[in-house]
């Protein structure tokens, strides 16, 4: 769109371009006149424009997708108002002011959100689809399994990816006592600060599993969110949180870090398959932070 209005103005430029040669061009319509140097600089945006459309489609088509994938819509300026999905709280949530637990962000965009846990497969393929094709994610990590390559993830964070909490080993924390949890969750902390320079303030307990004592304990280590899902989806099929099994705006989107020892493909077989999906349904790819 942004590129058919840039190429419309232009042609309504050199519609109204003076005869006599002068440095002036008249826009048709009776507009105030333009400065060469201004119709240029509208020039290089539209071939700017152009050039980045093309980029995009000959993405596509090196990585097998069907359609080119949706751009998403900037960063709401007025945050939705995120709250704990019905039947998600633990007791004393709201009076204790614990994270939101939730599987879909309230907006009328029409995009969802790729979240990708733990870090136990590092395919540089990955990284350099994701980085062709513009698709912003979410890494949810532990420390166990980046620890063995920590420029992967290094890599991954350089190009605008956000390093979430996952916790150090990846345990069930659902009835463990509150100093084990937090260890988990403050231990993960303290490891994205040294390794990567970041705290980050969204977590997510593993296999979705929670008490309130993971809340509390997620809040004392400064966690404001707690993103769940409502879709899982693998190279070769998905899995749905909801009976109707569509997708809805604003809905959180799980996968994983694996490859063909754990899947029935590759990690780029998976991203074709969610790509393919939520682009035919007319969705775009948001970046989960930008709406928190």
């Amino acid at each position: 769109m942004r590129i058919g209005v840039a190429v419309l103005a232009l042609a309504a430029i050199a519609s109204g371009c003076t005869q006599g040669g002068g440095d002036r061009v008249t826009p048709a319509g009776g507009q105030q006149p333009l400065d060469a140097p201004a119709a240029r600089a509208l020039d290089s945006y539209a071939s700017r424009l152009r050039a980045a459309h093309a980029a995009r489609v000959a993405a596509a088509r090196h990585w097998g997708l069907r359609k080119v994938p949706f751009t998403a819509p900037q960063a709401p300026a007025r945050k939705p108002r995120v709250r704990t999905r019905e039947g998600f709280e633990v007791d004393g949530h709201r009076r204790l002011d614990l994270p939101p637990v939730f599987t879909t962000v309230p907006t009328r965009d029409k995009v969802v959100f790729l979240t990708i846990d733990d870090g136990a497969e590092k395919d540089p393929a990955f990284l350099r689809m994701m980085s062709d094709l513009e698709i912003p994610y979410s890494a949810f990590l532990s420390g166990y399994l980046v620890k063995d390559d920590h420029r992967y993830f290094e890599r991954m964070q350089s190009r605008g990816v956000v390093l979430n909490n996952h916790t150090l080993r990846h345990r069930y924390l659902r009835n463990l006592p509150y100093g084990v949890q937090q260890r988990e969750i403050c231990g993960m902390q303290g490891f994205l600060e040294r390794r990567y320079g970041t705290r980050p303030t969204l977590f997510r307990p593993p296999y979705g599993s929670y008490d309130g004592a993971t809340l509390r304990a997620a809040k004392s280590c400064g966690i404001e969110y707690v993103p769940l899902w409502n879709q899982e989806v693998f190279p070769d099929h998905w899995e749905y949180r909801e009976g109707d099994r569509a997708l809805r705006p604003g809905d959180i989107v799980l996968t994983h870090f694996r490859g063909r020892g754990q899947w029935k493909g590759t990690m780029p077989d998976m991203i074709r398959r969610f790509l393919n999906k939520v682009t035919a349904e007319g969705y775009a790819v948001g970046r989960l932070e930008d709406y928190l």
